[in-house]
């Protein structure tokens, strides 16, 4: 994944926003992590943010049984357990890692009076979706995205940037 504005600027800018989660009590964790893997993720997030990227962060949910072997689904009305499906480290990480750069890229706009992020493809997927495609070069209000991410967590954005897990798309200063 390819983050176009990666940089200690927008670093900082991230990790203060794990931060504001974290005190907040609103720090997104997914129950597809195990206890363990529960009690580690603020700080892995925020070493990632600090150095790493997506994938450093996938790396460390994979180890130390951080992720459940299995999961609670349902399916017409059926409760069934199912195995956590073997992508889910690097889906989570991605995910997360992508709101946390979209929120200090978009913080760094504001600072920076810029106003404006523009939606790119940060990661090429086999069969992007028609939705994604569309919004891509798509200029966004900073502030409107901001609070939107910091609203919707564990959950798709209102303004749907990013459109949910996988899309491939991000956010970048204007150039």
């Amino acid at each position: 994944m390819y983050l176009a504005n990666l940089d200690a600027a927008t670093r900082r800018h991230m990790v203060d926003e794990i931060n504001r989660d974290i005190a907040a009590g609103a720090l997104y964790v997914s129950p597809r992590l195990s206890e363990v893997g529960r009690q580690a993720y603020p700080a892995l997030l925020l070493d990632a943010a600090e150095r790493g990227d997506a994938e450093s962060l996938a790396a460390e949910l994979r180890v130390r049984a951080r992720l459940n072997i299995t999961e609670i689904s349902t399916r017409n009305g059926k409760t069934y357990s199912k195995r956590v499906p073997v992508n889910a480290a690097e889906t989570m990480a991605e995910g997360e890692f992508n709101r946390f750069y979209a929120r200090g890229v978009c913080v760094r706009a504001m600072e920076e009076n810029v106003g404006e992020v523009i939606v790119y493809r940060a990661k090429q997927v086999a069969s992007p979706r028609l939705q994604s495609e569309a919004m891509i070069g798509v200029a966004v209000r900073a502030a409107q995205l901001l609070e939107d991410l910091r609203v919707n967590v564990g959950v798709e954005p209102a303004l749907g940037i990013p459109p949910g897990p996988n899309s491939g798309l991000s956010v970048c200063l204007p150039t």
